[in-house]
């Protein structure tokens, strides 16, 4: 899911980046709020586990790739605006030091792996498990759900960003300067892609939740939601 140097024009980094910004100051503001000395380790490994299992790239058909993410599972620890940095921290790792996913399209790939993921994951998490609890099926279902969703949602978004490239940025002749790829290519790639890739996000989401639930459902107190 990750999207390369040269796919997106730089009008579209610069939107992208525009619209990060501002989110990546909201969730600094709420983590200063509400993290304290036992929250930041957990953010620090989190973000680990999902740069690691985000460095298993399968190639897809339109420039980017498909794997699993992780952030669904860290919105249901830590919240999803901490999602959101330790996602962003993980990503930025990847760009400037492995090359996986651009730096120009920085601001792209943490607003759908980021931002869309994890809160689009998180509101299907909390609307399914509220109320149950820790160690309920109804808690790992919602994961699992959740999980799915996300990725799946992000996915969507990537194939958007690429797939109107070549409709606003092409030569008078109509050859696409950046992705050339249209939504008809971009979309099927994407989604049909991370069906198969979202249940490996369920499944993954789903275990962490149950063990935790069972034999350290303390963890979960550290998401302030859950408290209440």
């Amino acid at each position: 899911m990750h999207i390369p140097d040269g796919y997106l024009s730089p009008a579209t980094c610069g939107i992208m980046y525009a619209v990060a910004v501002p989110l990546w100051a909201r969730a600094i503001t709420v983590i200063r709020r509400t993290f304290n000395d036992r929250s930041l380790p957990l953010l620090a490994i989190l973000s680990a586990f999902s740069f690691i299992i985000m460095m298993f790239n399968l190639p897809v058909p339109g420039g980017t790739t498909a794997h699993a993410v992780g952030g669904v599972l860290m919105a249901i620890l830590l919240g999803p605006w901490a999602a959101f940095i330790g996602e962003s921290i993980a990503l930025v790792v990847q760009a400037l030091f492995f090359g996986d996913g651009g730096i120009t399209a920085i601001g792209a790939n943490c607003f759908n792996m980021g931002f869309v993921l994890t809160f689009t994951g998180y509101f299907f998490y909390w609307i399914i498990s509220r109320n149950s609890a820790l160690n309920s099926r109804r808690r790992w279902i919602a994961a699992a759900v959740g999980g799915y969703a996300g990725i799946n949602a992000a996915a969507f978004m990537v194939a958007i960003e690429l797939g109107i490239q070549p409709y606003f940025f092409h030569t008078s002749g109509g050859v696409p300067l950046y992705c050339p790829y249209g939504l008809n290519q971009t979309i099927p790639a994407m989604v049909i892609a991370h069906l198969f890739i979202g249940l490996i996000e369920a499944a993954i989401t789903a275990a962490v939740v149950v063990f935790l639930g069972k034999y350290h459902p303390e963890v979960f107190k550290f998401n302030l939601k859950e408290v209440r």
